[in-house]
């Protein structure tokens, strides 16, 4: 069995973030004060505030534009009536993760080669287009024993050579609680990279501490953390210092963005995210077309659109700055690129 990972200095630190964690704004009235505009100028729905809670992060709130209702960060948010118009095409479950795909509590398991684990269902942040937002978080909690079983399936599966820890947010779980976890996964012989799916580092900075890096760094896995960032704004001073932490520790960096209606479909908010990330020392990775989950479909950018999108980024960017375009389709061997 693998050694502990050892956590130094961690306590102020991890401190810090989860202060930040226990005062995030859920009032509709708190936000609307916080940035200075009238609540009747937002749209807001408290039927859908209802059905998935509002949720955000002070940082995060900062860095939205004062007395603009229209502001990209805070249209990912915003709680609004077109959540609550059905659409045809949209379901609870737009990315097949249910069923055959979640054998045991805890595990998504879709592609060759790679397995998701659900580290928690919590996230610092509710997005209003997040495809997870109606998945059964309550079916996939795991118990120590059970823990155990989950990564005994992963140890049986010798074609497993990657373990994403996903959510929820998997950095809503302590340094102490990952570090446990990721020496249990680098006990499987067959198991070399570790990946960390996470938005915290863009809504809550602070959660990169000396103990994370060491978890990220201590064990014999090669580590990728993928951040989530959609628009050039949300990536300020402090969330920089903390994709400088991560990559001073020798940890790949990646993003990935979803297209979104009205926040980041243009060329010119796409090209700025692009050069923003890099210029942070993040490579753009995806760019995803919306998953067709309930209550998401007034953010959906047609096909044509995107493909269009796309390629005027292409006449704008180096090849090493374009994002794959791709579609997330439920039953197929791997995320697909769009357009070819």
């Amino acid at each position: 069995m693998s050694s502990p990972i050892p956590l130094h200095n961690t306590l102020a630190s991890d401190t810090d973030w989860q202060a930040a964690l226990r005062d995030l704004i859920s009032s509709p009235a708190e936000l609307c004060a916080a940035l200075d505009i009238p609540p009747a100028a937002l749209g807001w729905s408290e039927a859908a505030r209802q059905s998935f809670p509002l949720r955000v992060p002070r940082a995060f709130v900062s860095r939205m534009r004062q007395g603009d209702p229209r502001d990209p960060l805070l249209l990912q948010v915003l709680a609004g009536a077109q959540e609550m118009q059905p659409a045809p095409g949209f379901s609870a479950d737009p990315t097949g993760e249910t069923g055959s795909a979640n054998p045991h509590p805890g595990i998504i398991h879709k592609y060759h080669g790679r397995v998701l684990l659900i580290v928690t269902g919590s996230c610092a942040i509710h997005c209003r287009y997040c495809f997870r937002r109606h998945f059964p978080y309550a079916d996939n909690q795991n118990s120590r024993s059970e823990w155990s079983t989950a990564l005994e399936y992963i140890a049986r599966d010798a074609s497993i050579s990657e373990v994403i820890l996903s959510g929820g947010d998997p950095l809503m779980a302590n340094d102490k609680q990952l570090a446990a976890l990721v020496v249990q996964i680098a006990d499987i012989a067959h198991v070399r990279r570790l990946r960390v799916h996470t938005r915290l580092p863009i809504v809550i900075p602070q959660r990169i501490t000396e103990g994370l890096l060491q978890v990220l760094t201590h064990s014999r896995l090669q580590s990728t953390v993928v951040v989530h960032s959609n628009h050039a704004n949300e990536i300020d001073a402090d969330v920089v210092a903390a994709f400088a932490r991560l990559r001073t520790a020798g940890i790949t960096l990646l993003n990935q963005a979803v297209l979104l209606a009205g926040i980041n479909d243009s060329a010119a908010a796409q090209v700025a995210l692009s050069e923003r990330l890099f210029d942070a020392g993040a490579l753009p990775y995806y760019l995803h077309l919306l998953d067709r989950v309930d209550g998401a479909a007034h953010f959906e950018v047609d096909r044509a659109q995107a493909l269009a999108l796309h390629q005027e980024m292409a006449a704008r960017l180096p090849g090493y700055l374009l994002p794959r375009l791709v579609q997330e389709v439920a039953g197929a061997p791997s995320k697909l690129d769009v357009g070819t």
